[in-house]
């Protein structure tokens, strides 16, 4: 039996999930790989480049910072080192140790470059064998299974590389989003107890899974209607 990480649960489904703002903001364009690179470099789009990569084949686990695992995920796509080194690292003249990620949704995260070149980080197209769905990040995100879901970002527009560290998040809620959100080190968020944080959390995941897939299920409902 597999063990799990410190204050996580298994769960037996794979939600939608996510801040209870997002239930409602669905990818631009989920149909096509497209993507723009940018940040301390000449900023360019990326579309039929990564076919040019070798593909990866992983199993691994998604561990929701609210205290849900789904194990034994199958995901299929690109290394995130392979696409950093054979198409960004020809690019740049100057070291880069910082990277943005932006998703067609508006939503944001950052990890540490090193932490994205670790060997089991993806630029995933395809889950469990099939193309990514609209509710697991279509049509491209990242799988970085080290690091609590919301490091692992849906529908990619945007990878910005810096030479140095930038804050994209500030406000009230700013603490919630720990620079690296380490699973094995439960950093569930920059300031606070991390068994306070297991407390807390616990009690929106229910509701939140229920306005996820009503919006979903509204989204999916317009779609049907519209073509």
């Amino acid at each position: 039996m597999k063990t799990l990480p410190p204050g996580q649960k298994e769960s037996l489904i794979f939600p939608r999930f996510g801040l209870p703002q997002y239930a409602n903001r669905f990818p631009e364009n989920p149909e096509t790989v497209k993507f723009l690179v940018a940040g301390d470099l000449d900023k360019f789009v990326i579309s039929d480049e990564l076919t040019s990569l070798p593909r990866t084949r992983q199993v691994s686990d998604f561990h929701c910072v609210t205290t849900w695992s789904k194990l034994n995920i199958t995901w299929s796509g690109y290394l995130f080192s392979d696409f950093y080194n054979h198409i960004i690292l020809p690019k740049i003249s100057e070291e880069m140790t910082f990277v943005v990620l932006k998703a067609q949704d508006g939503y944001k995260t950052s990890l540490p470059l090193k932490d994205l070149l670790q060997s089991n980080v993806l630029l995933a197209d395809q889950m469990d064998d099939r193309p990514l769905c609209i509710e697991h990040g279509a049509p491209l995100r990242i799988v970085a299974p080290d690091h609590y879901g919301y490091k692992n970002l849906k529908h990619i527009k945007s990878i910005e590389f810096y030479k140095d560290h930038k804050v994209i998040k500030q406000g009230l809620l700013s603490f919630m989003d720990h620079p690296r959100a380490r699973v094995a080190f439960e950093e569930r968020a920059r300031k606070g107890p991390s068994v306070l944080f297991r407390w807390l959390y616990k009690f929106g995941i229910e509701s939140t899974i229920r306005d996820f897939e009503k919006a979903t299920l509204e989204y999916q409902k317009k779609l049907r209607i519209k073509h």
